[in-house]
């Protein structure tokens, strides 16, 4: 009886033994496959992000495997990545990581394409914590509100004039709240005073032969989290209900 119980026992093992072996590599091989296809995506959507503010640059090169690293305190951080667009190898646009640090609830975080000129391509929002209905018109695909920005330059307006127009500028901001856009703006322009003054530089970066995709790794604004106290009285990104003579 005793010898019958012993051979239960290491049959049960064994088989224990077996499943887990079997399940150990099962969630092994599914990772892989499923860590695999989650690069690729990523390396699809910044490769389609890069192109939305690119539009209308003419480039021969993946940008999204010709990149480099930047810092500088207008950029609002330290080691952001930048995207190269060539033509013949000379460079004819840069995509920008910008950080803006001024939104109404923390870090917006923007694309900022620039050709060799210094002109805007385009600007996207990469991530955010802005109010839902006020601050978030921010997104392309809520508002044609950051579509403002293209073929805009340092020129066009005069840099005195990079401002929102409740601060005298020409850039609109929303109804019932200006600190989003005014933050956006002030990121657009400190960019472009960047690039103008770091052209040389950045025009004559080498290629980045041979590098791995350089991916944005967060590509959905982040919601704000559900409110746990009572709201303030007073949000100060909501502007105060004025005529419209007092308000400007």
């Amino acid at each position: 009886m005793v010898r019958i119980v012993a051979r239960d026992i290491v049959i049960t093992t064994l088989l224990l033994g077996v499943f887990a072996a079997a399940g150990t590599g099962l969630v092994a091989w599914v990772h892989s496959n499923t860590e695999h296809r989650i690069a690729e995506n990523r390396i699809e959507m910044t490769r389609a992000r890069i192109s939305q503010v690119l539009e209308g640059l003419e480039y021969d090169n993946d940008p999204v495997a010709d990149h480099g690293t930047l810092g500088d305190p207008r950029l609002g951080a330290q080691e952001l990545p930048a995207w190269f667009a060539r033509k013949g190898g000379e460079i004819v646009g840069v995509v920008l990581s910008v950080v803006a640090p001024d939104g109404y609830s923390g870090n917006i975080h923007l694309l900022v394409g620039v050709d060799a000129q210094g002109s805007v391509l385009g600007v996207r929002v990469t991530q955010h914590r802005e109010t839902p209905g006020l601050g978030d018109d921010i997104e392309a695909d809520r508002s044609d509100w950051i579509h403002g920005f293209r073929s805009r330059s340092l020129g066009d307006p005069p840099i005195e004039l990079w401002r929102v127009r409740r601060d005298g500028g020409v850039f609109d901001q929303f109804t019932g709240a200006t600190v989003t856009p005014r933050a956006v703006v002030h990121a657009v322009r400190n960019t472009l005073v960047y690039f103008q003054e770091s052209a040389e530089t950045l025009l004559s970066m080498p290629p980045a032969d041979g590098t791995e995709p350089l991916t944005i790794e967060t590509l959905e604004p982040e919601m704000p989290e559900p409110a746990t106290t009572q709201p303030p009285a007073e949000p100060t990104n909501i502007e105060p209900q004025t005529p419209p003579e007092v308000a400007q």
